[in-house]
């Protein structure tokens, strides 16, 4: 069982979605916890880091996996829009 962690600014993302958008995101980014990589996952190229993406409604959750040491990181949450700048 993976470890999730949620950096800040995805904490900041999560805050300003709507209430049941938010519930339904916090549910999906906690089903990660048994299956890191589920059916829909994306890698993402061209970053540095081993970046995933799952889509839920209309929002991406950007996350890293660390098999080492059994954690999820949970970079970004945001529309499919603004979701990929600055990675």
């Amino acid at each position: 069982m993976f470890r999730v962690k949620i950096e800040r600014r995805a904490t900041k993302e999560l805050a300003r979605l709507p209430r049941s958008d938010a519930d339904r995101v916090i549910l999906a980014i906690l089903s990660l916890a048994e299956n890191p990589r589920p059916v829909g996952c994306v890698k993402l190229s061209g970053t540095k880091k081993r970046l995933y993406r799952i889509r839920v409604s209309d929002y991406r959750v950007i996350y890293e996996v660390q098999d080492a040491i059994l954690l999820v990181l949970v970079v970004r949450v945001a529309g499919r829009d603004e979701v990929y700048r600055g990675l």
